[in-house]
């Protein structure tokens, strides 16, 4: 009742003071669309009331305006308005009557910088310039007083947030010749240069204005002040003692995920030229840069940040922050994996789980099988040739991400039935719902040893096309059932006196020698953990599927452990864990981004989806809140928790600068929202 009250009565201060300016000026006042709001607003809450009568409303009307400062409390606090018609007042009035109120308080300083500027007094702009909170409003109404701004958003649209961020309220231009130098010694990597080549450009071409109303005018004006800074250049360093430069690459690629430094220090200060940019290695600084990008923004042909002087120290909360992207059930290009992978750096995720085979298509030519591809991908289009993979790899690397790819076996392995069907059990059988988790039935025969030798050396060779220190060779949704129909694996049971168990676990060890042979960590779905009674070797990781995330947390990964892909529930993951094996953690009840969309089930309209095509507009932006999660951990720079009504305004400005660099969200709100912080919040 206070704040309706409080509220009410500033509206009517604020009329009544306009109304005494144009009579001080002369001129008849004119009719307050906000004096009519507020009267709206005022009979809304006194009709909602059973015991006022309408009769009442137009001698309370002249009274408040009369003597709003006596009658507007007098009136609230002598009607029964019952707390629970506040929330409606608010819904219908609030937002409009706040937009108005802002416009009246333009017109008072319009009033008092007349009468100001009558006198000899400092100059009215270092005045006017302030920023006012009105006390009643919630916290995040911050109204600058210039009669060309609106609700501003809380800062800079850093994305993920840095975990310490200091910053001022000063403008800084960026220089029409603005550089970007490293000042160490020795040969610059080719893609720590390439990368610096990029920043220059995403700033110049980004185009991105603030994401408020009038969007970047409203600091066109401050702009042109003569005495702002402006920035020439950001120098690189590598920090005291530290001479690692390795490229961008090789600081990523064919490196634990633990044994990754991605931290680095960025200071832009207000009144110098020069701005600098500290870490420990070229993948250090390949983050801030990315950092760094996102400080600027748009206003006519002036780049500029209006947070000056910021000081950055950042690094991430979990060393694995990854996407997995299935491009088996449906195909996407080349140059689509290479802008995903462009997003995820910019939004800071560092792994690509790709689990590029399954049972429905193989469109991944390995050397060793060429015959895989050329009958079992949907078509010769949708092929990934050796040179694709070479591409890809080495692009993603340069750009902080690791290319962890999957082949996901025994179950999922159809489409090898295309090309050596004696591998392949009950391949296509009917119904598939007796043999596989999805069409089409089938999967690898691992009673037989020829089998398992043939899939060793799918293996050997897939892996000498990825060189991260990761493979995964699937190991989710065996199906017993199968090979229980079908004769070969009987008969082959029967001769070597095994249980399915026994010839399971002794697949999976056979197989997986030649996987830490090559010196790589096997990273396997969570069912080789929890449902099989598997042998794995120490060097495992415990990990889903379409268009999942997954992050690790590092006290969860001793070295020398497999690590396993946890997806079918949060729960599972202390399961797991307990069992002293290092965990992926990806559970399909918070990061299935394809869910949500239709079943693959042709008569179910119902359920989870494995077969969404829509690959920006799924994964983006929300990929990137998970990638936030992963990179700042439980607490933002500030030391409180995550909270939506912080990030959110972030999120926005994240979202447009996606747009800006050619890739296309998801809408997160209409526009009128975007331009509005927190206007559109219930």
């Amino acid at each position: 009742m206070q704040v309706v009250t409080d509220y009410l009565l500033m509206i009517m201060c604020v009329t009544a003071t306009r109304v005494a300016y144009q009579s001080y000026l002369r001129a008849p006042p004119e009719k307050s669309s906000l004096d009519t709001e507020a009267r709206v607003g005022a009979r809304r809450v006194l009709e909602a009331s059973g015991d006022v009568k309408f009769g009442l409303i137009p001698r309370l009307m002249m009274e408040t305006s009369q003597a709003p400062e006596v009658s507007l409390r007098r009136v609230l606090e002598a009607s029964d308005v019952k707390s629970k018609l506040i929330p409606r007042l608010v819904m219908e009035t609030f937002i409009e009557a706040i937009v108005l109120l802002y416009h009246e308080i333009i017109e008072f300083l319009d009033m008092l910088e007349f009468v100001w500027n009558s006198f000899t007094l400092p100059s009215w702009s270092s005045v006017r310039t302030a920023m006012v909170r009105i006390p009643f409003l919630p916290t995040f109404v911050v109204l600058p007083l210039t009669s060309n701004t609106t609700v501003a958003p809380p800062g800079l649209g850093l994305w993920p947030n840095p975990s310490s961020l200091s910053t001022g309220s000063q403008y800084v231009k960026v220089a029409q010749d603005f550089n970007i130098a490293f000042m160490g010694e020795g040969r610059i990597p080719e893609d720590l240069n390439d990368a610096m080549r990029n920043t220059k450009a995403l700033i110049w071409h980004d185009h991105l204005e603030r994401l408020v109303v009038g969007r970047g005018s409203v600091d066109a004006e401050a702009l042109l002040n003569s005495s702002i800074s402006t920035l020439k250049v950001l120098e690189l360093r590598l920090a005291p003692g530290s001479n690692n430069l390795k490229s961008i690459y090789e600081n990523t690629v064919g490196v634990e995920a633990f044994e990754r430094d991605e931290s680095y220090r960025l200071e832009v200060p207000s009144d110098a030229s020069t701005a600098t940019l500290i870490a420990n290695n070229t993948l250090g600084l390949f983050r801030g840069l990315t950092t760094f990008t996102q400080l600027f923004y748009l206003s006519e042909k002036t780049v500029y940040t209006f947070k000056a002087p910021i000081v950055i120290s950042d690094k991430p909360a979990f060393p694995h922050r990854g996407t997995l992207l299935d491009t088996s059930r449906n195909f996407f290009t080349k140059d689509d994996i290479l802008l995903t992978i462009d997003a995820m750096s910019w939004s800071k995720l560092n792994v690509l789980h790709w689990h590029v085979v399954d049972s429905q298509s193989f469109p991944l030519q390995v050397p060793a099988f060429p015959e895989l591809a050329e009958k079992g991908a949907y078509d010769s289009r949708s092929i990934y040739t050796v040179e694709d993979v070479r591409d890809i790899v080495k692009y993603a690397g340069s750009h902080g991400v690791d290319v962890l790819v999957e082949i996901d076996t025994p179950g999922h392995t159809t489409a090898i039935a295309e090309s050596h069907p004696e591998h392949i059990a009950c391949a296509n059988a009917v119904p598939w719902v007796k043999y596989a988790h999805e069409p089409p039935a089938g999967q690898l025969r691992i009673t037989s040893q020829e089998t398992i030798k043939f899939t060793a050396e799918l293996f050997s060779s897939v892996m000498g096309m990825f060189p991260s220190k990761y493979f995964s060779p699937g190991g989710d949704e065996v199906n017993f059932k199968c090979y229980a129909h079908d004769p070969q694996s009987q008969v082959e049971l029967k001769s070597s006196k095994k249980t399915l168990e026994k010839a399971l676990s002794s697949y999976v060890e056979q197989t997986h020698s030649v996987i830490t042979g090559a010196g790589k960590t096997p990273v396997v779905w969570e069912e080789m953990v929890l449902r099989h009674k598997i042998k794995l070797v120490n060097d495992t990781v415990a990990l889903s599927v379409l268009l999942s995330l997954v992050s690790f947390q590092p006290s969860l990964m001793p070295p020398h452990s497999f690590l396993g892909r946890v997806w079918k529930s949060s729960s599972h993951a202390a399961k797991v864990a307990k069992k002293g094996y290092r965990i992926i953690h990806v559970p399909s009840d918070y990061f299935y981004l394809d869910c949500g969309a239709g079943f693959w089930a042709g008569d179910d309209p119902n359920g989870k989806s494995w077969c969404a095509n829509t690959l920006d507009s799924k994964l983006w932006p929300r990929a990137a809140a998970a990638a936030e999660v992963f990179w700042t951990g439980a607490v933002g720079p500030d030391g409180q928790p995550r909270s939506v009504t912080e990030a959110f305004p972030r999120l926005q400005d994240f979202r447009y600068r996606l747009v800006e660099r050619g890739i296309r969200p998801v809408a997160l709100q209409p526009y009128w929202c975007a331009l509005r912080p927190h206007a559109c919040d219930l």
